[in-house]
């Protein structure tokens, strides 16, 4: 009997094998951790029992930005459930990034129409939430359930910080999104942090320590 590609897919990601086997499961990730501007997003995704047409569902780091639409278009059609959560700037300061994904995966979790049995959590920690939990190291290259949902986080996290570069292009948030690349870290020198920047972050925290110095002493 001819085996399908998705099932032989599937079968790659051992994690999604066994889930699937014994109950409904979730995969959950957040994107934007490492920024030093915009909320981190999270997406949990519940996918379908016929995963033909996940077969190019990879790691979101991995894929070109063109692809990774099409794929999460693709994956919004098809799962059985999406999720999408959000933590905020002031959150994200409040709580430190570890606990605000926590709390934006939770949410992600919450916002789903129909609750797994187990959630596979990407990272060393679980999301807010009450559900199960099992946290997989490289989740993201390790389950298809956690890489789709790497996918729609970051397609949905790269559109929220597309509408942030209308109000502020000078900082370009349309090309870095957010992290601190030498063209964000110079705008930031240069015209100072806006209310989407993370003032508990370094970057942040010192070019606003070093306008303070200016004014004083000018």
């Amino acid at each position: 009997m001819k085996k399908s590609a998705g099932n032989t897919h599937l079968r790659r990601h051992r994690f999604d094998a066994a889930m699937a086997a014994a109950s409904v499961y979730a995969g959950v990730d957040e994107v934007g951790r490492g920024c030093l501007a915009g909320p981190v997003v999270a997406a949990a995704v519940i996918p379908p029992t016929d995963v033909r047409d996940w077969t190019l569902v990879d790691d979101s780091k991995r894929l070109t930005e063109r692809t990774r639409n099409e794929i999460a278009d693709i994956i919004m059609r098809t799962a059985v459930g999406v999720g999408i959560g959000y933590a905020d700037v002031r959150e994200i300061d409040e709580l430190n990034i570890l606990r605000a994904s926590q709390l934006a995966m939770g949410r992600a979790l919450a916002s789903l129409s129909s609750q797994p049995e187990i959630v596979l959590v990407d990272g060393n920690y679980p999301a807010h939430t009450h559900l199960a939990c099992l946290p997989i190291i490289a989740g993201d290259a390790r389950s298809l359930a956690i890489a789709a949902a790497s996918i729609v986080a970051k397609v949905n996290r790269d559109t929220y910080m597309k509408k942030i570069h209308e109000a502020f292009p000078e900082y370009g948030f349309d090309t870095h999104v957010g992290y601190g690349t030498k063209a964000h870290l110079e705008a930031l020198a240069m015209y100072g942090p806006t209310v989407h920047h993370r003032m508990s972050f370094a970057p942040v925290r010192e070019t606003q320590t070093r306008q303070v110095r200016l004014v004083l002493n000018g």
